[in-house]
């Protein structure tokens, strides 16, 4: 009955149990589906003792109450006469969401493993085009040559990566999807387009095509396919049914080279004859489209996608544009789209600036400094969750500067040229790899700054930051209130698995990241293990043995989170040792599990160790060790 009160104000504040269609829980927040989140008062759950913070996505109101949940959860359940759902997951992805929600969902897993090689890439091919403008090199210097197919290896056979990761989520096998990514951009292929013609189709219209080649006397329009986004996503998407079909219909003792024979031959020469020509004609569309709308009114676009980036990044919904992106740079060399956005992680750390300076909440301080420095390299979400989007103002500062630079940026014309990683590291991608430095790019330099030292005035100014409403992500509570802060002895916590050991900020997940959860460390886990950090109670374990909580005899409420997303997994690869209930000691193994399984079945296996009721202390330090072993102190209650 503890939690009798909290659930009365979650439910009045969600709009009362009849603007509840349903709810459900994951290991760290409540998941309601309302009639109507306009009815929900979000400020005065966000300010409630007992709630973390609010999130919305995927069509749900989520409530983030900690590790404790399961507890809340049957209290709402029973003050609100709810019907008790299945327990669902951080960021998992229901059967009935809607039709956009899918797509980002989609776009995000297909995109996010090979970010990395892509920013890694896009750096090298950036620096080389600034030594050539700077006439370091030549183009035909053997540096320039053995850099060039570094940076833009990668990014020519994009298709192949793609196909991995496209059949991977598609649900088939992702090096059948290499494999027919591979005949896509084949070398064979790629002259014959100059060669004599056979016949034309489609003649006297703008899909005129010249043939030079037939399948079995059908026509095939042959296309340049490296580089290209749009078509082998599709053929993936195609290519994973009929594999399928096949794996049900071919006999067992010929399955393992009979299904993929099988899927090859249909789906290549369909790609090459139907999906490619007509996805790349979409492609090419599009990406005039877009060059049609940023010409019709550069200002404009330059206020609206500036302005509202940062928005659309808290919601996930930047996702729905990436592949615009990359198609640009695909179809026409260069992108204008994602250009308007650069400004905004320079205008995000000019109103954390402005944050810092006027401030006088010590753990306002302490978290505007890293996020500073992260934002600095284009990593905004500490200080976005952290900083600027609780105090609101600011946050409202930074997207008003955002707008200004973009609009800069639209109407000087910057562009970028190829893909790379965020902050000060994308300047040289700014460069033409032609004309050098021109106009385009000096305009970029003069927008970062501008929205920079406009975010950081306007939050001077007009950003509202003073000692009363300085509210952050860990410190939520009324104004008018003293939150209660408990009587905790001082404690070490312990590494419960061995590893190399991670910032939170660079944890995967925003919730986590932003230590809106509790602050603590990743942990990329080298072996399978987790072990108990204290001595104390199981008081979670998630059905699905991913994620378990720890209350030790002191207090500390400890999440250890393995992996993300990995509840989707089902228990697979996962073995629990111990029950919810059980007394633990240092030491005892609690979970066992596949990394390398894991891993395979695409799954990031970076492992967030939480003190979930980090507010209950002065202080959170955190080991600065790389790796750790178990039973390592990693993190140090301050009374």
């Amino acid at each position: 009955m503890k939690h009798e009160q909290l659930a009365k104000d979650i439910i009045a504040n969600v709009g009362g149990k009849e603007n509840v269609n349903s709810v459900s829980h994951c290991v760290t927040r409540l998941r309601f589906k309302l009639k109507d989140e306009s009815k929900a008062n979000t400020e005065a759950l966000k300010n409630h003792n007992g709630v973390v913070t609010i999130m919305k996505s995927a069509g749900q109101y989520q409530v983030v109450i900690g590790n404790h949940v399961p507890e809340v959860y049957q209290a709402v359940i029973q003050e609100g006469g709810f019907q008790a759902a299945k327990p669902v997951e951080e960021n998992d992805n229901e059967q009935k969401q809607g039709i956009f929600t899918r797509f980002i969902d989609i776009v995000s897993n297909i995109f996010i493993p090979i970010l990395p090689l892509l920013m890694a890439t896009g750096i090298i091919k950036g620096f080389n085009s600034m030594f050539l403008a700077l006439g370091w090199l030549e183009n035909t210097d053997g540096t320039y040559l053995l850099l060039n197919a570094i940076g833009d290896g990668f990014f020519v056979f994009l298709p192949i990566f793609l196909g991995y990761t496209a059949m991977k989520k598609f649900g088939g096998t992702p090096f059948l999807g290499m494999a027919i990514a591979a005949a896509l951009v084949h070398p064979s292929l790629s002259g014959i387009s100059d060669g004599e013609s056979i016949m034309t189709l489609f003649s006297g219209t703008v899909f005129e095509s010249d043939i030079q080649i037939a399948f079995l006397g059908i026509p095939v329009v042959l296309m340049d396919y490296a580089s290209s986004v749009v078509p082998i996503i599709i053929a993936t998407f195609f290519a994973a049914k009929v594999e399928k079909f096949f794996v049900r219909i071919v006999p067992s003792v010929i399955k393992s080279f009979f299904v993929p024979f099988l899927t090859l031959l249909v789906i290549v020469p369909l790609t090459f004859i139907i999906i490619g020509p007509i996805a790349t004609w979409a492609a090419q569309s599009i990406g005039q489209g877009v060059v049609w709308v940023y010409e019709a009114a550069p200002l404009i676009a330059g206020l609206v996608v500036g302005g509202f980036w940062q928005v659309l990044v808290i919601f996930g919904i930047h996702w729905g544009i990436i592949p615009i992106y990359y198609n640009n740079l695909a179809v026409m060399g260069y992108d204008t789209l994602i250009a308007m956005t650069f400004a905004a992680s320079f205008a995000q750390i000019g109103a954390i600036l402005g944050v810092l300076i006027l401030t006088k909440n010590q753990k306002l301080k302490s978290l505007s400094i890293p996020a500073f420095v992260s934002g600095f390299f284009g990593v905004t979400e500490p200080g976005i969750y952290g900083v600027t989007l609780p105090l609101k103002k600011p946050f409202i500062m930074s997207c008003i500067a955002s707008g200004v630079g973009g609009a800069i940026i639209a109407v000087t014309g910057s562009a970028l040229y190829s893909a790379g990683p965020l902050g000060v590291f994308k300047i040289p991608t700014f460069i033409d790899p032609v004309e050098g430095i021109n106009f385009g790019f000096w305009g970029m330099i003069i927008a970062i700054v501008v929205a920079f030292v406009l975010a950081f005035v306007l939050t001077l100014f007009f950003g509202g930051v003073n000692q009363k409403q300085e509210v952050t992500a860990q410190d939520t509570n009324n104004d008018d209130e003293e939150k209660e802060v408990k009587n905790v002895s001082q404690e070490k916590i312990v590494s419960p698995i061995k590893g190399n050991v991670l910032p939170l900020a660079e944890v995967p997940d925003e919730v986590f990241a932003s230590k809106a959860m509790g602050n603590g460390i990743g942990i990329e886990p080298m072996e399978g293990r987790v072990v108990s950090p204290v001595n104390g109670t199981v008081t979670t374990l998630f059905k699905t043995n991913h994620a378990i909580g720890i209350t030790s005899e002191n207090g500390a409420e400890i999440l250890i989170h393995v992996g993300m997303d990995t509840v989707q997994l089902e228990g697979k690869y996962f073995t629990a040792h111990v029950k919810q209930g059980d007394q633990v000691s240092v030491g005892d193994l609690l979970l066992e599990f596949d990394v390398e399984k894991i891993k395979e079945a695409g799954y990031p296996i970076i492992t967030p160790v939480i003190v979930t009721n980090s507010i209950d202390y002065n202080g959170i330090d955190v080991t600065t060790e790389k790796t750790v072993r178990e039973k390592d102190v990693i993190i140090q209650t301050i009374r």
